[in-house]
């Protein structure tokens, strides 16, 4: 069965069809008399998340792995586009650093950390999220779908930077081996692929057993960033200057153009910042916000000031500035460290990748995908082996394409940049509508970021023929990926429930039909509970028996991350021994069906799971003599369906216990 597509409405919730794939939303109103009993707890409550050391050494490992290793590359390539023209001059490098620090300040410290981070829905973060609530809060209709194309586009424009993250991270981390050892210049590209293909081969064992080393080793690197940044700012104070807006100013007005460019390398520098909001749930706002502001900032802005001082005593070290800031001595142990940091890096932007395409799997935007969990404690620690292999070979195919860091950071920035400016449109109308900011409070905020981000979307748009084209194309693709399997469940929809029979008419006729009861436990899926499930039609048409105990189970997704426990089960009897189960998941949670149905023993529903059989309809789609998708439309949804992850998985059914009936569709 696949996932349930998403939010028709605010609020409204979605359900997989009979054959366990998206439907529309549908009205949770019994159709009949009895009456329909909740299980579970008044409300769902959060954890509360502790500032605690061991917090903030979890948010340092997973957090900002990716901002943490900008330094490696942002500096020097934003530099590099001002030295290719004439000799850097001193007064250029503290611009370039003041045009970097207020980056930091003004994206990732003002808008994601003080104010995107406001916007959690149910303690969860993320484009998705944020996706929801402005959906939910949206006054019309039309606004509701654009905000959802919005969020869609800023979800692939997030896979494509979860794909350049571990080879721009990786590869950049590797090229340090030619500070120390020149020789070693041809085996850069060998060893990175290397390291990729590891890194992505030990993902099915998932964070876990590894993620009690990651918060450490980035302390120790960070903490390595602010002492070898602030040695140098000792030698040479007066880079400190940089820290005053002025230098930016005057390095944007008396270079004009070119300083346009260089905001195209500027932006590497806040790579990584949709990650303090995307992983808000599960460390929680304070400590991502405590970690930010008095540990990662100060470092960060110490080895930038410290890289410039550098550069402006010796402007032979823009070679790498970032491996030459520490002694000799140092730099063979800072490759070292540099390549766990990047790895860790790209493992957050991997597991990140993993969430989000889930929740794009369960709004019902993407077909069914194996999902393994790697946790049996933690719900959020999962692993799908086909993304994984899509963000591999990508993530290859990228290295080889462009070959160094600085050609491939071409295509990282439209990416960034790209999910920056979703995010800023969302915001906007959370921030209205939600949290109730006048009009013009919101314009001139989220305005403002917009334009800001627009600006450095502009600027790496010009990269577009050397590289940007990557994340460009990739977007478009899965947009396309995404709308048409969208389109195409909801055409299959629309035509099943043409041909189902109303639940009503069939209770009706139960009575006095001569349909044979025999022993055992069958369970429907429908998507609709007010339809009887084509499979028992089918079932009925073909064997002409109806088992002594028939559960009618809707699944619904919510359009927020986790369901409310006091909402989670609705239990109603419809007839003697004739059942109908609502289960509701929120768009982060993965159904299990059997382990949902035995809950219920509590309330006395008699469900053996050994014993139920399943029965599930198995789609043969064709072309109807009018169809309403286009040739080369239809032929990418044939092709997702066949692709799609088998029901009996995807809702962690057992095997051996499915009955499937075909069905043939015409759309």
């Amino acid at each position: 069965m696949t996932q349930p597509t998403g939010p028709s409405a605010p609020g409204s919730p979605t359900t997989p069809d009979g054959a366990g794939h998206p439907a529309t939303a549908v009205d949770n109103k019994a159709t009949t008399a009895p009456k329909i009993t909740e299980y579970g707890a008044d409300q769902h409550e959060h954890a509360a998340n502790p500032v605690g050391f061991a917090a903030l050494l979890g948010v340092l490992g997973v957090v900002f792995g990716d901002i943490g290793t900008s330094p490696i590359y942002a500096l020097r390539s934003t530099i590099m586009v001002v030295s290719q023209h004439h000799r850097i001059e001193p007064w250029e490098v503290l611009g370039v650093l003041s045009l970097i620090i207020w980056s930091l300040l003004l994206i990732v410290t003002v808008k994601y950390v003080i104010l995107i981070m406001r916007a959690d829905h149910n303690g969860e973060g993320g484009i998705i999220s944020l996706m929801s609530l402005a959906q939910r809060v949206a006054p019309s209709n039309r606004l509701r779908i654009a905000l959802g194309m919005v969020g869609i586009g800023g979800a692939c424009l997030f896979f494509g930077d979860g794909m350049i993250t571990p080879a721009i991270s990786v590869l950049s981390a590797v090229e340090g081996l030619e500070v120390s050892f020149p020789a070693a210049r041809d085996l850069v590209i060998p060893i990175a692929l290397m390291v990729l293909v590891g890194l992505f081969s030990v993902q099915c064992y998932g964070t876990g057993k590894v993620g009690t080393i990651f918060g450490p080793i980035m302390l120790v690197w960070f903490s390595l960033l602010g002492i070898l940044g602030g040695l140098q700012i000792l030698h040479h104070p007066a880079v400190l200057l940089a820290i005053s807006p002025t230098y930016a100013v005057q390095f944007i007005v008396y270079h004009g153009w070119l300083s346009f460019i260089a905001l195209g390398s500027v932006v590497l520098s806040v790579t990584g910042a949709e990650a303090l909001y995307a992983d808000m749930g599960h460390f929680g706002r304070q400590p991502i916000r405590y970690a930010w502001l008095f540990c990662v900032l100060p470092c960060l802005a110490l080895n930038y000031l410290g890289q410039g001082a550098l550069i402006i005593s010796d402007p032979k070290a823009l070679a790498n500035p970032f491996f030459l800031l520490g002694p000799h001595w140092l730099q063979v142990p800072m490759i070292i460290l540099s390549t766990f940091a990047t790895v860790i890096a790209s493992q957050a932007g991997i597991s990140g990748g993993f969430s989000l395409c889930r929740q794009i799997i369960q709004l019902g935007y993407l077909p069914r995908m194996r999902v393994t969990h790697t946790n049996a404690e933690e719900e959020g620690q999962i692993y799908l082996p086909e993304f994984n292999r899509f963000l591999m070979v990508g993530a290859l195919l990228l290295v080889l394409a462009f070959r160094s860091s600085d050609a491939l950071a071409s295509a990282y920035g439209i990416a960034v940049t790209g999910t920056f400016m979703c995010t800023c449109v969302l915001a906007m109308v959370v921030f209205r509508r939600l949290y109730h900011w006048s009009r013009a409070a919101s314009i001139a905020t989220f305005g403002g970021f917009f334009l800001l981000d627009t600006t450095f979307f502009a600027s790496n748009a010009l990269k577009i023929p050397q590289g940007g084209w990557v994340p460009v194309l990739l977007g478009i693709v899965l947009t396309l990926m995404m709308t048409t399997w969208k389109k195409g469940r909801q055409l299959i929809m629309n035509r099943q429930k043409q041909d189902s029979m109303p639940m009503n008419s069939f209770l009706a006729r139960l009575p006095q039909s001569r349909i044979i009861r025999v022993p055992g436990t069958a369970v429907y899926m429908t998507g609709n509970p007010d339809f009887v499930p084509a499979c028992l039609l089918h079932n009925l048409k073909h064997n002409k028996v109806l088992h002594d105990h028939v559960l009618f189970v809707t699944v619904q997704t919510l359009d927020q991350p986790e369901a409310d426990h006091g909402h989670r089960v609705a239990l109603q009897e419809l007839a003697p021994d004739i059942y109908r189960i609502i289960l509701r998941y929120g768009f982060m949670e993965m159904p299990n069906l059997p382990r949902a149905l035995e809950d219920l023993k509590a309330s006395g529903l008699d469900f053996d799971a050994l014993q139920a059989s399943y029965f599930t309809s198995r789609e043969l789609l064709v072309r109807s003599s009018v169809p309403k998708l286009s040739r080369w439309r239809m032929s990418l949804f044939l092709f997702m369906a066949r692709n799609a992850t088998p029901a009996t998985e995807f809702f962690r059914i057992p095997p051996d216990r499915v009955v499937e009936l075909g069905v043939r569709l015409a759309i």
